[in-house]
């Protein structure tokens, strides 16, 4: 122990009064710190956050292969290990020394990098402060392993330089060090899983940007502790006093040896693909930390106030203030800067009535039907055109839950996802042969969208408890027979009360599908937390109006699907012309739904249609009188049936509404904080308030004046993060 002590006195001592050790590991970082953090406006938010992650791996990576790996193979060329030799000292604690100097000249730099980040750029003090430092050790005694083991295998200081560079650089550039690997193709970012670097970024980041613990990043501490023990053995077997002792060129694979536990992660991680999940999601959440000010906008609270000149302070991905009037100036409080004059904010629009499975079209379009890719697109329609929260009421549970885990998570980027999972009803009739006439794929995806339906209480309770543990966000039940009288077997009364009751005993939202007001007298009954639809062809009386609002249950009367299906049946393409719809729309789809609208072969289904009789000044009139009964209002499209396009769907909604009496407030409201309750995430998004999630929509114009500027998207924020719409459809 003395030995190992002596030689870490010693080193410490000569690295110290080393110039190019003090200009390396302290004046050189310290460059590279300010020149990023300036480059990159550290000051504003997050951003900070990125930098000290960058700067922090190029420090260790220098530190291990320049002041490990050159520094090794240089004191063995100039003969300066040969004097140890004769001492006699065995290479171990020549090895642990340099490590252990290695740990004590870097570390403090980390210390002085932390601490001008908080008190020069505003950086919290790191709570887990402990943690981030055991991790950068634990890289740099395994980066510094790496180093001592190619200057072991290499002859010359020339080929240590050579193959130091082509490791340096490989790490530099291809583990988010310096480029974002968000901007690589999959199998590039496949590729970086194999480098040592990549599981120090995303591990850094995940320590201090999610407060991760060394437990949740066992992987990368796994694989960093047994690089730095196998290339400690290693070295030790390999160790050369002199220059003229040479090895041979195939033991530069031990250099192999040495990655190997990333070689197996990286294996692993081809099949997994857990750590390009967590680089994508980290990348965004990056993004969603910076300090922006939206200023001299309009702004509509979303519960009917408006402010005429105000300002929106976003921070972390949150609302941090809105301003109104007394608008601070943006280097106050080290902001970003986004004009918005001649504009208004709205926050983001939400839709509570999609099928998000369901893709509309014809036959012909569902063959080759890919469901998951499809429902991702979709979720990026909706959040392109400012849609963006969607609650999908009738699809596929799996494929819902993970399309939910994938966009809500941040991997993939969309409106944010709620689903009910499949339905609580029967097909039947029409419906029976419209399943069996579907292309196989399709029949499947669209059989899963219902449940076997209980024939007792008892059965009822067990399926929505089933759907509880499942994780879905709400229950469906359909009361109404459906088109043409005959598409669904009207629900028992009896079976609908317990469901109503077991969703209410699990904290589930209710919703129900009617048709007429015996369905919407027996929904109430049953505890339903929102009325579906309404009716479409009969008049709701205002004492049952009277009875929603006293209980609180929303009504959303999906006015979009109401002009849609009489526009089909009467081979209308108005829907097809709006600018959004032709904007998002898959063009295929687009053509098909065209030719279809023209042709004769779909008189069965047009008459389907007509014999349900759609009445649009019955069902405008009831969402009136609904309205002036106190009930509360919500929005849904019903998007995913013909003519109603996943994506601008609460737009046009809207554009219904006014046109049937509704003020553009309570419109506006509806689509944004009553929606928002009605999902129960009203305390994250919904209003433009402080706290909530910075999610919001900022359009051309006063959409107060007139509801179709809702269409005019300048550009949509989603929880911090100004989206990128026109990568949003190129989402794979």
């Amino acid at each position: 122990m003395k030995t190992y002590l002596t030689l870490i006195r010693m080193d410490i001592r000569l690295a110290f009064r080393q110039k190019v050790v003090i200009f390396f590991n302290y004046l050189m970082p310290l460059v590279f710190f300010f020149v990023f953090a300036q480059s990159f406006h550290a000051e504003q938010g997050g951003a900070i956050l990125q930098v000290i992650t960058m700067v922090t791996v190029i420090g260790i990576l220098g530190n291990g292969l320049f002041g490990a790996g050159l520094r090794a193979a240089q004191e063995r060329e100039n003969n300066i290990l040969r004097r140890y030799k004769v001492a006699p000292i065995s290479p171990l604690p020549l090895l642990v020394a340099s490590t252990v100097t290695g740990l004590v000249v870097y570390m403090p730099y980390i210390i002085l990098m932390l601490g001008i980040s908080h008190f020069r750029y505003g950086m919290a003090w790191p709570e887990n402060l402990t943690t981030i430092l055991v991790f950068i050790m634990l890289g740099v005694v395994a980066i510094r392993s790496l180093g001592l083991i190619i200057a072991s295998v290499v002859n010359s200081m020339q080929e240590s330089g050579i193959l130091v560079q082509i490791v340096y650089m490989a790490m530099l550039f291809l583990s988010g060090t310096t480029f974002p690997t968000s901007m690589f193709p999959d199998w590039l970012m496949t590729v970086t899983q194999f480098i040592p670097a990549t599981w120090l970024v995303t591990g850094l980041q995940g320590i201090i940007l999610r407060q991760e613990t060394l437990a949740q990043n066992w992987q990368a501490v796994g694989a960093l502790i047994l690089t730095a023990a196998t290339g400690l053995f290693l070295c030790v077997k390999l160790f050369r006093w002199e220059k003229e002792e040479k090895v041979r060129p195939a033991s530069k694979l031990w250099v192999v040896a040495v990655l190997l536990p990333f070689v197996l992660l990286g294996t692993w991680q081809t099949h997994a693909k857990d750590n390009v999940k967590k680089t994508k999601i980290l990348e965004r959440q990056l993004d969603r930390s910076r300090t922006t000010l939206i200023r001299n906008a309009r702004i509509f609270i979303g519960d009917g106030r408006v402010i005429e000149n105000g300002a929106v302070l976003v921070k972390n991905g949150k609302i941090a203030e809105v301003y109104e009037n007394n608008i601070p100036d943006p280097k106050d409080i080290n902001a970003a800067v986004t004009e918005a004059a001649g504009k208004t904010i709205l926050p983001g629009l939400i839709d509570t009535h999609v099928h998000l499975g369901v893709p509309g079209g014809t036959m012909d379009d569902w063959k080759d039907y890919d469901v998951v890719k499809a429902m991702q697109r979709e979720l990026g329609a909706y959040l392109y055109s400012g849609v963006t929260a969607v609650r999908s009421v009738g699809d596929s549970l799996d494929t819902s839950l993970k399309i939910r885990d994938t966009v809500n998570s941040g991997e993939k980027l969309g409106a944010e996802f709620f689903l009910a999972g499949p339905l609580f009803t029967t097909p039947g009739g029409h419906g029976t042969e419209y399943f069996r006439a579907m292309p196989e794929n399709m029949r499947l995806q669209a059989e899963a969208q219902f449940l076997r339906m209980p024939k007792t209480a008892d059965e009822a309770t067990k399926a929505v408890e089933g759907l509880k543990l499942s994780g879905v966000d709400a229950i469906k039940g359909i009361m109404e027979a459906g088109v043409g009288g005959s598409l669904y077997n009207r629900m028992d009364p009896a079976i609908l009360d317990a469901i109503g009751s077991a969703a209410i005993r699990n904290h589930l939202p209710f919703a129900v599908h009617t048709g007429d007001v015996r369905d919407i007298e027996d929904a109430l009954h049953a505890g339903a937390s929102s009325i579906e639809h309404g009716s479409f062809r009969q008049r709701i009386p205002d004492a049952v109006f009277e009875a929603m609002a006293k209980a609180g249950v929303s009504y959303n009367p999906t006015l979009y699907v109401v002009a849609a299906f009489p526009q089909f049946a009467a081979g209308k393409l108005d829907l097809l012309q709006r600018s959004l719809v032709q904007q998002v729309a898959p063009p295929k789809l687009l053509a098909s739904t065209r030719r279809m609208i023209e042709s004769p072969d779909v008189a069965k289904m047009r008459k389907a249609i007509g014999d349900y009789r759609i009445d649009m000044a019955i069902t405008k009139d009831n969402l009136f009188r609904a309205w002036k009964a106190g009930v509360p209002l919500v929005t849904g499209s019903d998007a995913g049936n013909m003519l109603v396009f996943h994506g601008p769907t609460i737009q046009y909604e809207l554009q219904l509404w006014v046109e049937a009496g509704i003020p553009v407030t309570v419109a506006l409201q509806a689509a944004t904080l009553n929606a928002a309750k009605s999902l129960r995430a009203d305390a994250r998004f919904g209003s433009i308030e402080k706290g909530k999630d910075a999610t919001m929509l900022v359009v051309d114009g006063n959409p107060l004046q007139d509801i179709k500027a809702a269409e005019a998207i300048s550009f949509v924020m989603f929880k911090g993060e100004r989206v990128n719409r026109a990568e949003l459809l190129k989402q794979e």
